[in-house]
């Protein structure tokens, strides 16, 4: 009977994984022949040069950009959440992103001329020292109640917030940070997105990584008595997510919350462990961008509003749901 459980789950996993891809390619397909410039799936076999400098140009770096950038904050909430042990902690709510950002304003300040590369070292820097100081924070905290916890990493992001706006202010680079910060795919085209693919590495190491950072999920003193280094792989995991969310950053800009309702989302019917559910939350997370890119674009066609503010008003009111869900089964 054990043996036909587990044969059922296994079934039922992959048929989900099964399910997840094809909805994956399904949206992939409307999403690269959803534009202005008209390109018909049934002309794909008789396109003129126009039609496929639109397509190699534009419309399939768009889609790759959105589908790296969403498996890879999505894994990294999941990164977070296992080794903060909260399930409401994410790149969003762990001040990542707003380091990402403040070590943009300095690249932009100190090195004007510096290519992609060059900021992104900058902004990799700054948001792996402030997700280092939230989790250094999170230690000291005596209260850990898990919608406490967040609410902390997100008065420490404001904290850095703040700093990011006055420099801005100060310098006048305002109108240049607001324009970077707005999340949106719309001037993805082909040689300013090629930045991403440095997240395709890390998914990998994140995935053979997998079972050491849900054993470091169960604290240090388990973990040392598994004998695994525990500030090591804590290490390898918060350098992941910095990495991953400074070329988030540097190539689309700030997408929020994905990093915390995808995790959430997968974890309801995956369970906790990563070398489980990794797969499915980077599957889910693509999707979810891909959704709200397409919903970005349709909505007041043939214009469309930035990915930014479709994912971060319903990331935002699944947060909602997720504290108010959370408060009831406490109660």
């Amino acid at each position: 009977m054990g043996i036909n459980y587990h044969i059922t789950d296994n079934v039922g996993g992959i048929m989900k994984k099964r399910h997840l891809i094809i909805l994956l390619i399904l949206l992939s397909l409307i999403s690269v022949f959803l534009g202005v410039h008209d390109i018909k799936i049934t002309d794909i076999f008789r396109l003129s040069n126009d039609q496929i400098n639109v397509l190699l140009i534009s419309r399939i770096p768009r889609l790759i950009s959105i589908l790296v950038a969403g498996m890879g904050m999505s894994i990294c909430g999941l990164i977070m959440q296992q080794i903060s042990k909260n399930k409401f902690v994410s790149p969003t709510t762990g001040a990542t992103i707003d380091a990402a950002q403040l070590g943009l304003v300095f690249a932009m300040l100190l090195l004007p001329k510096a290519g992609m590369g060059g900021k992104m070292i900058i902004s990799f820097i700054f948001s792996l020292i402030g997700t280092f100081l939230f989790m250094n924070i999170l230690k000291r905290l005596q209260f850990k109640n898990a919608v406490f916890v967040p609410l902390v990493g997100i008065m420490f992001g404001n904290i850095i917030g703040s700093m990011t706006t006055f420099i801005a202010y100060r310098y006048n680079l305002m109108q240049d940070i607001s324009a970077w910060m707005q999340g949106n795919f719309a001037m993805i085209l082909k040689g300013n997105y090629e930045m991403l693919y440095i997240t395709i590495p890390l998914i990998v190491i994140a995935y053979l990584y997998a079972n050491k950072f849900t054993i470091a999920g169960m604290g240090e003193d388990f973990a040392t008595n598994l004998g695994l280094n525990y500030n090591k792989i804590v290490n390898i995991g918060l350098t992941i997510v910095a990495v991953v969310t400074a070329s988030v950053v540097i190539t689309v800009g700030s997408i929020p919350f994905i990093g915390l309702i995808v995790p959430n989302i997968v974890s309801m019917y995956k369970g906790d462990n990563i070398k489980d559910s990794i797969w499915h939350t980077g599957l889910f997370g693509a999707i979810f961008v891909l959704s709200c890119d397409i919903f970005s674009r349709i909505i007041i066609y043939p214009y469309e509003i930035p990915i930014g503010l479709t994912v971060g008003a319903i990331g935002s009111a699944m947060f909602l749901y997720m504290i108010l869900r959370r408060k009831s089964y406490a109660s």
